[in-house]
C-alpha cells in the first residue's frame, strides 16, 4: 500500500504542478516590422476543406503585397486543384504549385513542403494545413514571437495553438488537441523542448537551411516533429504560443475510423518524443490501471481519487480554453474524461493491430517511417 500511496501522491503533485504552471503564459507580442513572408499550404485531396482555409488567409490583416501564399497540390485525385484555381483567380498573393517527383529523401507531405520551400522567396515560412482556419492577425503575432531570442538562442521555430470545432465528436477532438498542446506549451515555457505542430508553425529560412531541408533528412511520417527536433539540435531557439491571436481551428476527423488512422500516425511519432512528455502521458495512463484493479486501492478511496483526477483535468481544460479565447460547457468538459479513456484504448489497440499506416490515401509500413 505504501507504493500506491506514493504513486497517487506523485500523480496529484504532478497534475497540480502542471495546473499551476498553466496559469502563467507569455503575453501576445505583435511584430512592428513588416518583412515579406511565405505561407505554405501542402494539400492532398482537400477539396472539401481547402476553400475554408483559403478564405481565412485572404482575410489576413497583413499587407497583401508582403504575402506570398503558395498552395502545393500534392498529386490530388479529387478537385483540390480546381477549387484552388477558382478561388485564387483574382488574388495576386496566391499561387498554386504542382508538387512534382520527390526531391532527395523527402516523401509524402515532407516532399510537398520541401518543394514549396524551394519556391518560396521570403525569409519566413509560415506553415499550415488545408483543413485549418487562421485568425486575421496570425502573421504579426507569429513574427513577433520570432523577434527576440528564446532560451538564449535566436528563434528558429514558433508554434501556435490549435483546436477543432464542429459537432460533439469534433468538439471532443478539439479538447484533445487543447489538452495535449497545452501540456507541450507548459513544458516548452519551462525550457524543455518537445515538438512543433505543422498545421500552425513558423520556421525561419535560416533555421530551415541550416539543417539542409527535408530533402536531406531521413524520411519520417511525423515531419513536423522531425523538423522541430533537427532545428533545436542545430542550436536554434523555439517558442510555443498560447493565445487567441494564433489559434488555428482545425476541421475534425469525420469518423472514428478516420480518427484512428490519424492517431496511429501520431503514435509513430510518440516513439521519438522526449522522455519527459512520454513519461507524463504514461503516468496518466497508468493511473487508471492502479485505480481500478483492487485490492491495490481500497474501494472507499476509489471514487474520491477518481473525482480528484477529473476535477484537476476539468480545471486544466477550462483554464487552457479561457487563455485562447474559447469556451465549452461543463457537460462537455466532463464528457471528455470518458472520451479520453475510450479513445486511448481504441488507439492503443488499433496501433498494435498489424497493418499499414494510411495517410492521405497513401500507405506506409511502420518500419519505414
Amino acid at each position: 500500500m505504501v507504493f500506491f500511496a506514493l504513486f497517487f501522491a506523485f500523480f496529484f503533485l504532478t497534475c497540480s504542478g502542471l495546473l499551476v504552471c498553466a496559469l502563467f503564459r507569455s503575453q501576445p507580442h505583435v511584430s512592428q516590422a513588416r518583412p515579406r513572408v511565405s505561407i505554405l499550404v501542402p494539400a492532398r485531396n482537400e477539396a472539401h476543406h481547402i476553400e475554408r482555409c483559403l478564405q481565412s488567409l485572404a482575410r489576413l490583416s497583413y499587407p497583401p503585397e508582403l504575402l506570398e501564399i503558395l498552395i502545393g497540390d500534392d498529386a490530388s485525385t479529387d478537385d483540390t486543384a480546381a477549387v484552388v484555381q477558382a478561388f485564387i483567380a483574382d488574388k495576386p498573393p496566391f499561387r498554386l504549385v504542382r508538387i512534382g517527383h520527390p526531391v532527395g529523401s523527402a516523401r509524402g507531405k515532407s516532399n510537398a513542403i520541401a518543394q514549396l520551400c524551394r519556391q518560396a522567396t521570403a525569409d519566413y515560412f509560415l506553415l499550415t494545413d488545408a483543413d485549418m482556419q487562421l485568425p486575421p492577425d496570425w502573421v504579426q503575432h507569429m513574427l513577433g514571437a520570432a523577434e527576440a531570442p528564446a532560451h538564449g538562442r535566436p528563434v528558429g521555430v514558433v508554434t501556435g495553438s490549435t483546436v477543432a470545432h464542429g459537432n460533439l465528436f469534433g468538439r471532443l477532438q478539439g479538447l484533445d488537441w487543447l489538452f495535449g498542446l497545452s501540456v507541450i506549451r507548459v513544458l516548452s515555457d519551462g525550457g524543455l523542448p518537445v515538438t512543433a505542430v505543422g498545421n500552425n508553425m513558423l520556421v525561419t529560412r535560416a533555421a530551415y537551411d541550416s539543417i539542409g531541408g527535408y530533402e536531406t533528412l531521413a524520411f519520417q511520417i511525423t515531419e513536423d516533429l522531425q523538423l522541430f527536433a533537427c532545428i533545436v539540435q542545430a542550436g536554434w531557439g523555439y517558442r510555443n504560443l498560447w493565445h487567441g491571436h494564433v489559434l488555428g481551428i482545425s476541421a475534425p476527423q469525420p469518423t472514428v475510423r478516420c480518427l484512428l488512422e490519424q492517431r496511429k500516425r501520431w503514435m509513430r511519432g510518440t516513439t521519438r518524443l522526449p522522455w519527459y512528455l512520454s513519461g507524463l502521458f504514461g503516468l496518466y495512463g497508468v493511473f487508471y490501471m492502479v485505480l481500478f484493479f483492487p485490492p491495490w486501492v481500497a474501494w472507499p478511496l476509489t471514487p474520491l481519487l477518481y473525482g480528484a483526477k477529473v476535477l484537476l483535468q476539468t480545471l486544466y481544460l477550462w483554464i487552457s480554453l479561457r487563455q485562447v479565447g474559447r469556451h465549452e460547457s461543463l457537460g462537455v468538459l466532463l464528457l471528455y474524461e470518458f472520451y479520453l479513456a475510450g479513445m486511448s484504448l481504441l488507439v492503443l489497440g488499433y496501433t498494435l493491430w498489424p497493418g499499414h499506416i494510411r495517410w492521405k490515401e497513401r500507405r506506409y509500413a511502420w518500419a519505414e517511417v
